[in-house]
């Protein structure tokens, strides 16, 4: 069973920024993409970026050049760098991994993220 970890989230002013860890229970160097969404309330989910194997990436329009999304291999960790936060950002933001080797995705708990003077 693969377990995915988040971190990092918490209250920040609009401007400020976070950024969110998932840490993996195996290698992530098998993976065929890696992600992140988010949900606010009331509101269905939603891919804010995303990166590929071959290290391809791609954002929500609402975030393009705000975030930035990447990995750590040796920690089987992903990121999302988040800056220029805004109100409309706060939601539950959630890791999703696919492994090249396992059959579906995973899903991370969230962390929640607060935007709010």
């Amino acid at each position: 069973q693969v377990h995915l970890v988040e971190s990092g989230g918490g209250l920040v002013q609009p401007g400020g920024s976070l950024r969110l860890s998932c840490v993996a229970s195996r290698s992530i160097f098998s993976t065929a993409s890696m992600a992140w969404y988010r949900q606010a309330p009331g509101k269905e989910r939603e891919l804010v970026a995303s990166l590929t194997r071959t290290g391809y990436t791609n954002y929500a329009d609402s975030v393009k050049g705000r975030f930035t999304i990447s990995r750590e291999n040796a920690k089987n960790t992903v990121y999302l760098q988040m800056d220029g936060l805004k109100p409309e950002d706060t939601a539950v933001y959630y890791c999703n991994i696919r492994w090249i080797t396992l059959d579906g995705a995973f899903w991370g708990q969230g962390t929640q993220v607060t935007v709010s003077s």
